[in-house]
């Protein structure tokens, strides 16, 4: 199969971590977590005591920030100016924060250039929320994923209680209805499918269910460009 671009779309919970590290390491394919990126951008700025409101500060911090990801899907590093920072950017208030800062025009800009250099050869499988739309609108095969609302809650909930947090599950609901607010209205890039995007409904799949049918709309895909299509 010809190295392809794989981009993978969809609001908070509906599983497109879970179903990227899966798909990559079943192609062999190169993983990029994007939400974990501006995650790390969010732990910077706290660290430094930045306001998340004052966009002309965080603008000039940008250059001071080095990210860098490492490892296998199941295994993927996150790098922030040289230190790991893969366990302290998975908590509540770092996705809170990084989905006020992901808001943030110049924020955007310097992580798309960033993941687009990391893309640029193909073989790559990517999420977050704007890949088809705007980090490679070119990417050959294009998925958005989502669930229902309390599903997504759900299992949001879960991973944040396996790490020892204590949120409620009203509480992730709130916050997941938060940031899909936030996410679908920003001015840049907002949150929405591709018009050439494959939508697929998570909510009564598992994850192994969700890459067994992204492979197959792989498949044909390829098919399709090595016939010139």
């Amino acid at each position: 199969m010809k190295k392809l671009i794989i981009a993978i779309d969809g609001p908070s919970g509906s599983g497109k971590s879970t179903t990227g590290k899966a798909l990559a390491n079943r192609l062999g394919y190169l993983y990029i977590d994007t939400g974990a990126m501006y995650r790390a951008v969010a732990l910077f700025l706290l660290r430094n005591n930045v306001s998340l409101s004052d966009e002309s500060e965080i603008t000039k911090l940008l250059k001071k920030i080095e990210i860098d990801l490492k490892g296998d899907p199941y295994n993927l590093q996150v790098v922030l100016n040289g230190e790991n920072v893969t366990d302290q950017i998975r908590t509540a208030q770092i996705s809170q924060s990084a989905s006020i800062v992901s808001a943030i025009n110049s924020v955007r800009q310097f992580l798309v250039e960033r993941q687009r250099y990391l893309g640029r050869d193909g073989g790559v499988v990517m999420d977050g929320r704007d890949i088809g739309t705007h980090v490679f609108p070119q990417a050959q095969v294009k998925f958005f994923l989502f669930a229902d609302l309390i599903e997504r809650a759900r299992r949001r909930n879960l991973e944040e209680v396996t790490r020892g947090e204590h949120m409620s599950l009203q509480e992730t609901l709130q916050e997941i209805e938060e940031r899909d607010s936030r996410d679908s209205k920003r001015e840049y890039a907002p949150l929405r499918p591709a018009t050439d995007s494959i939508q697929l409904n998570t909510s009564n799949l598992s994850p192994n269910q969700v890459v067994d049918l992204m492979m197959e709309h792989i498949k044909k895909r390829d098919e399709a460009i090595q016939l010139g299509a």
